[in-house]
């Protein structure tokens, strides 16, 4: 995977104008663009307008992703013919079973990138196939769609589903985001998810309301502390591999060659972030 960040991605609504807007002046690294559970039925057309008129206007640097509704309702091979002539980086597919799906949207859309929303146990089972799907560029967890089919009650219910999911897309090399934290006032509780989100692995997480995007950049984002240790990892790894050493010490704990892909992977995010934030 490139060094692109994806710390946040934030759905908005295909049908709201001021919404749509205000997301150009947003520091999010990813807009979900939302024609499924956002839009209401009888504005799904409309929705379809609005939201290709904001896209011709362009959204700078940010990550634009359409989520259309899914291709066996009766919206969904609509909203994929509207996608086709959008400016958009890629369709995000929601309730994504198995390959197939992703095969039906493809055709539809050859060579635009696609996104797989991984929501249903059938899905989460056949994780592996999907992220290994020629067209796939990411996964987004829809665990609040997940959590009421398999009956489950609170985050921890779901922690082999998240990292079932986010073994497949490592071992595809696609992008992984985490769901979304519902209550958008309680800061304590999204930091702590953005946490448990981060230290698992995830690339970012889905937000719902733009008042979640600094906790989620700043948590998904390698810190002062994590960039400095970085720098002093490679500095001491060199200076060690120049003397004929294998291996490195830095605060106490050794520092490997392994050690050091992580490191320059965290410099290269840290770089990346500042270019976004930058341009």
């Amino acid at each position: 995977m490139n060094a692109r960040p994806h710390r946040s991605a934030l759905y908005i609504p295909g049908s709201r104008p001021r919404a749509l807007d205000k997301a150009r002046t947003l520091p999010v690294d990813v807009i979900l663009f939302d024609l499924e559970d956002a839009v209401a039925p009888d504005a799904k057309c409309e929705a379809r307008t609005t939201l290709a008129a904001a896209l011709a206007q362009g959204y700078g640097p940010r990550l634009t992703i359409v989520r259309i509704n899914a291709l066996d309702t009766e919206w969904g091979n609509a909203d994929a013919a509207a996608v086709a002539s959008m400016n958009c980086d890629a369709v995000l597919l929601p309730k994504v079973n198995g390959p197939a799906d992703l095969d039906a949207l493809a055709k539809l859309l050859p060579g635009k990138p696609l996104w797989a929303m991984m929501e249903t146990p059938q899905g989460v089972l056949n994780a592996q196939a999907i992220a290994a799907h020629p067209a796939l560029a990411g996964f987004v967890l829809g665990t609040n769609d997940l959590a009421k089919d398999l009956g489950s009650r609170g985050r921890d219910a779901l922690t082999m589903a998240l990292q079932h999911c986010l073994l497949a897309a490592r071992a595809a090399g696609i992008v992984a985001i985490d769901g979304v934290f519902n209550a958008f006032k309680d800061d304590v509780g999204l930091r702590a998810e953005c946490d448990a989100g981060r230290d698992m692995g995830f690339d970012g997480k889905s937000l719902i309301h733009p008042a979640q995007v600094a906790i989620c950049n700043d948590v998904f984002g390698p810190g002062a502390d994590e960039i400095d240790l970085a720098r002093r990892q490679i500095e001491a790894f060199e200076a060690a591999t120049a003397s004929g050493q294998g291996v490195a010490v830095v605060d106490g704990k050794i520092v490997e060659n392994l050690h050091i892909f992580t490191a320059q992977a965290t410099l290269a995010k840290a770089e990346a972030i500042a270019a976004l934030e930058n341009s």
